[in-house]
């Protein structure tokens, strides 16, 4: 499997200066940022959706390996609570295609208070197509049962692995590709995860993913440079288990605390 490790943002002023040099300013903060992971997860989708331009702006700036995956407009989830998608949508996506070959998955993070709806679903990624990898973060336990699997395996889309969030997620695969969101680990200085779970998770993906599969891992902890850190740690644990990871920044600019 290709296996894709980056954070969910980029843009962290505490990351400075651990990460980001201290005169580097902000505006070439992704350009940095994109030297030193092949991946990042866009979060500021999902409160306030970018225009065209600032998408085709973040292709220009990252190099022609990177991989942006795309949080869904809180509009399709938390307001429409995915109904009558279509249109919507297809106005997320007009605007993120703007990546072109960079755009990764899209996340579909849906409310804690939403209920298991499989019409709504099967209907919402209907709307996005079959050639757009859509992983969906479910934070209801009522969404894990067969029916939504069987919705998930038909559009072979993702069921977000997320580790850290509301609800314990089962560990299913429903297509050939994996999307996983590590929230917040156990281990100090909070919200770090220690060695011992990412080599759990390491272990877990290598046996449930074939080598030729791609997964999706975005750490989401980014208080006190945990997300920095603790991806070069699980890019070092997944080659233990022979999963070459895409790139980490080295030791010296992932300092935690």
């Amino acid at each position: 499997m290709t296996l894709f490790i980056g954070t969910s943002g980029w843009h962290y002023r505490d990351w400075r200066p651990r990460f980001y040099p201290p005169k580097l300013g902000t505006p070439k903060w992704l350009r940095f940022y994109s030297e030193r992971f092949a991946t990042v997860e866009v979060n500021n989708a999902f409160y306030r959706l970018p225009e065209r331009k600032t998408f085709e702006k973040w292709r220009e700036e990252t190099p022609e390996d990177f991989v942006v995956a795309v949080k869904v407009s809180r509009y399709i989830t938390h307001v429409l609570r995915l109904r009558d998608c279509t249109e919507p949508v297809s106005r997320f996506m007009e605007r993120a295609t703007a990546l072109g070959p960079r755009l990764g998955p899209i996340l579909l993070q849906l409310p804690p208070n939403l209920r298991c709806d499989p019409a709504g679903l099967d209907a919402t990624l209907t709307a996005f197509g079959s050639g757009v990898r859509v992983a969906v973060e479910a934070r209801h336990s009522s969404w894990f049962h067969e029916e939504v699997r069987q919705v998930l395996e038909r559009h072979g889309d993702a069921l977000c692995l997320a580790d850290g969030g509301p609800v314990d997620v089962p560990l299913w695969r429903t297509s050939n590709w994996s999307y996983v969101r590590f929230h917040q680990g156990r281990s100090k200085p909070a919200p770090c995860y220690g060695r011992t779970a990412l080599e759990t998770w390491a272990r877990d993906l290598s046996s449930m993913w074939k080598p030729s599969e791609d997964v999706y891992c975005y750490f989401n902890n980014d208080t006190n440079g945990c997300a920095l850190r603790d991806a070069r740690w699980f890019a070092q644990a997944c080659m233990r288990h022979e999963r070459p990871a895409t790139r980490v920044p080295p030791a010296r600019e992932t300092r935690v605390g």
